[in-house]
């Protein structure tokens, strides 16, 4: 029996041949196995280390090693099935490495006890080595209690690393991620954002469908291969897959989100000048100041560091607001009248030119190069200087200038 398929339902690809068949291959084939599959002991088969979408060298291996197509089998799960199956398996691991940490600190005791019965023996420990059949039995005798408490040590550093293990599964299982708005949030725009692609996938594939319904020739790629109506089924039936299991997982996101009470914070209610707090910041003293909103992310700095960089963040980063005083917005330094030389490609190559201000509002200028028509430009704050602006005048590496207000 020699197959290949994919189970829909862990997402893998699964290799089914007999040992027989395994021995037959080469070193450098038994090695492109190991590097894409593990072995299955409950499956009797070889499980591949990546599951959907990153299956590319799975499926290459695969198709070298003589695999006639893939197979698929199972049903997809939804995703709160997959995130209870995943609490499920994390809380039998740390149970797993609980037992792995307690018998590991029994057999440390076990090692250490007949040192440990030995404290207060003074002489047990300062006798020196005595070099009679006796004294020689001593310290060898004493010598293999050394031995053996030290490798009682090493059973309890097992016992320390487990129950680390096990504390990482618990954290596992109690899925507070799901609990994060922070994370639910990029995890909700990383999927309208595979769903947008998918969409458009799926578009190209009906044109090239169209195509060759009319009996056109349609490359593939770049090595000269071709599409057929078969690779177009099979290509668009994986997607479609992937499309609702993506509005599967967007579904269950939402809802978690909206258990949560949404988004609380937005442009609304957030403006420059505010203090808050971030969900990230393990420090409770750790606050930050707005220094501009917009419709999607907003800009904050570290109060009090020595180098206050400007970071975007995601409004549903927000923990909380520490002090709302909004504060006034800041006026840039750019005054009418003023003239800077930069460079302007030409057609041909970069020239310098003067650029003047002709006119000035509290958000933006207006500049003019020679008799050229005007253009505006919006003067930014630095992110890295407090207090120093910067105007973009053409698309020159340095093209721009700065000032301070």
């Amino acid at each position: 029996m020699k197959k290949a398929v994919f189970n829909r339902e862990t997402l893998k690809i699964e290799l089914h041949f007999d040992k027989a068949d395994y021995l037959t291959l080469t070193d450098a084939q038994k090695a492109s196995v190991k590097s894409s599959y593990l072995w299955s002991r409950s499956g009797s088969c070889w499980v591949s280390r990546a599951k959907e979408p990153n299956l590319y060298w799975a499926k290459k291996v695969a198709a070298e090693l003589g695999f006639d197509g893939i197979e698929k089998i199972g049903e997809r799960l939804s995703f709160a099935d997959q995130v209870e199956r995943q609490t499920e398996r994390a809380e039998a691991r740390a149970e797993r490495y609980e037992a792995h940490a307690e018998n590991a600190e029994a057999r440390a005791d076990q090692l250490q006890a007949p040192l440990n019965s030995m404290h207060g023996d003074i002489a047990f420990f300062t006798q020196p080595n005595i070099n009679t059949s006796a004294g020689r039995a001593f310290t060898n005798y004493r010598n293999k209690l050394y031995a053996r408490f030290e490798r009682g040590i090493d059973e309890y550093r097992k016992s320390e690393y487990w129950r680390n293990r096990a504390e990482t599964a618990r954290e596992t299982a109690a899925a507070e991620k799901y609990n994060d708005p922070a994370y639910l949030d990029r995890r909700i725009k990383e999927c309208k954002k595979n769903i947008r692609s998918f969409e458009e996938t799926l578009q190209k594939y009906n044109q090239i469908y169209e195509k060759l319904t009319a009996g056109e020739t349609v490359k593939r790629d770049y090595r000269g291969g071709v599409w057929t109506f078969d690779l177009l089924d099979e290509r668009a039936g994986e997607l479609a897959e992937r499309y609702e299991a993506e509005a599967d997982k967007l579904a269950y996101l939402l809802d978690r989100l909206d258990a949560l009470g949404g988004i609380k914070f937005s442009q609304k209610n957030i403006k420059p000048g505010y203090i808050i707090r971030l969900n990230k910041d393990l420090c409770g003293t750790w606050v930050h100041k707005v220094v501009s909103t917009g419709p999607v992310n907003f800009q904050a700095s570290l109060v009090g560091a020595n180098f206050p960089n400007c970071i975007s963040y995601a409004y549903a980063e927000i923990a909380e607001i520490v002090e709302a005083t909004e504060e006034a917005p800041k006026a840039h330094p750019f005054k009418v009248g003023e003239a800077y030389e930069v460079r302007k490609w030409d057609g041909r190559e970069w020239a310098k030119v003067t650029a003047k201000i002709i006119k000035a509002t509290d958000k933006s200028v207006t500049l003019q190069i020679g008799d050229e028509k005007p253009f505006v430009r919006k003067p930014s704050e630095s992110k890295y200087t407090p207090g120093e602006w910067i105007l973009s005048i053409t698309d020159a590496y340095d093209g721009y200038v700065r000032k301070r207000a």
